[in-house]
């Protein structure tokens, strides 16, 4: 069974990656029927983990499944606890709900002593006093997020006081309209300098198989943190990069995670790898059509071979690739994309999606948490692949109209 939430782009890969597999495949997702040409399909309240659990435990009874994989972050507690009580291969459902949970990662994490930035927690109702104490403990620069949030929606950098008295007031605001609960904390964080870099790995009895690290190379330093380009291989120094494995594996060891797909990320300062945060997913969006392993098989492909215990082959990765996340400068209404069919001209340019269709409602950071779209390329070496998608990106322009106001009524209508 694919759990699929209805806004995920991840569901065709899966898809395909199970055919190729010969898997017989049930979707569950929020709503039904949910994409052409899946088979069946049934609906599953992902929005509720333990209602999708209960339906999808019922489901097996008819029709017995032999995994059960979450496609995309909303549905991977619901997948953890229905897998834990069928006996087949998962990660623990505590460990999932903490790596969800930014704050109760932090915890985890502190208790096990893994480097991270170091942080507080503002609570609903605290006020301006107590915040700008914090502040002063904490130290300046600092990062204010919701702990539910993903996407670096209502994520802001503050560099005074009085930046960070706004950046809680607004970050707060954002996780509200975005359904988070009324007495839900804020994180508040230490900002850390230096290179981020993101680290795809796979779990198998709690140890950790890298698949790929990308690097960021441009710099995320707020006050929004919108990523744009990932390159892989990453180009730190093996020092650095063996710093930000070892503080991964440490991570999910603090976590409980064992089992499936990792998605973390880290900086590395002074010696340091510090980690930011760590999923029990794959990467997001379409970044994962990136990697293609030994003959050319898929991230989605390794993914589900795991949940069945399959070996999937050579987890080399030829050459360099990357992915540029065409980000969404402002908000209003999208207008077009144009400079697609010269952006594929470029060489080393292998792809253009759009996938915000046009005549729709766009959002910027910190309120948003989508790309326009996604431009892959791969060349021999990952700068070639940099300059590729930073050629794209130079050449894809973007109209955007401003949001029409409502007029009011007049007396009478």
């Amino acid at each position: 069974m694919l759990l699929v939430p209805s806004a995920s782009y991840r569901a065709p890969d899966f898809i395909d990656a199970a055919k190729a597999l010969g898997l017989e495949v049930i979707v569950g997702c929020e709503e039904a029927p949910v994409l052409a040409g899946t088979g069946a399909s049934v609906q599953v309240p992902l929005g509720d983990p333990e209602a999708a659990a209960e339906a999808i435990v019922a489901l097996d009874a008819a029709t017995p499944f032999d995994a059960i994989v979450a496609v995309d972050d909303q549905g991977t507690l619901a997948a953890a606890r229905a897998a834990a009580r069928l006996g087949l291969r998962t990660n623990a459902p505590e460990a999932v709900a903490a790596a969800r949970d930014k704050l109760a990662m932090r915890i985890l994490l502190n208790a096990a002593e893994v480097p991270q930035p170091a942080f507080a927690v503002a609570l609903p109702g605290t006020g301006r006093k107590e915040l700008s104490e914090l502040a002063d403990a904490l130290g300046l620069p600092c990062v204010v997020k919701p702990t539910s949030l993903s996407g670096s929606q209502g994520v802001i950098r503050a560099d005074t006081v009085a930046g960070m008295l706004a950046a809680v007031e607004r970050s707060r605001a954002i996780a509200r309209d975005a359904g988070a609960g009324k007495d839900e904390p804020l994180l508040v964080e230490r900002f850390v300098p230096g290179p981020e870099v993101a680290l795809e790995g796979l779990l198998s009895g709690g140890e950790l198989t890298v698949l790929a690290v990308f690097d960021k190379p441009d710099p995320l330093d707020g006050p929004y943190f919108e990523e744009t380009l990932y390159v892989t291989p990453s180009r730190l120094a093996s020092g650095d990069l063996a710093l930000a494995k070892s503080a991964t594996q440490a991570a999910c060891r603090a976590l409980g995670l064992s089992e499936g797909p990792v998605h973390a990320e880290c900086r590395v300062s002074d010696g340091r790898a510090f980690v930011i945060e760590v999923a029990a997913r794959s990467i997001g969006g379409l970044c994962s059509r990136t990697l293609k392993f030994g003959t050319g098989v898929s991230l989605e492909y390794l993914i589900l071979a795991h949940a069945l215990g399959r070996d999937a082959g050579s987890l080399a990765l030829p050459g360099a690739a990357g992915v540029l996340m065409l980000p969404i400068a402002r908000t209003g209404v999208l207008v077009e994309v144009s400079g697609q069919e010269e952006a594929l001209s470029i060489p080393g340019v292998g792809g253009v999606e759009i996938t915000i269709a046009p005549g729709r409602r766009i959002v910027a950071l910190p309120e948003g948490n989508r790309y326009l779209g996604f431009v892959f390329a791969r060349a021999k070496t990952p700068e070639l692949v940099e300059a590729a998608l930073r050629s794209a990106l130079s050449t894809l322009r973007v109209r955007v109209r401003p949001e029409r106001a409502l007029k009011p009524l007049a007396a009478g209508h």
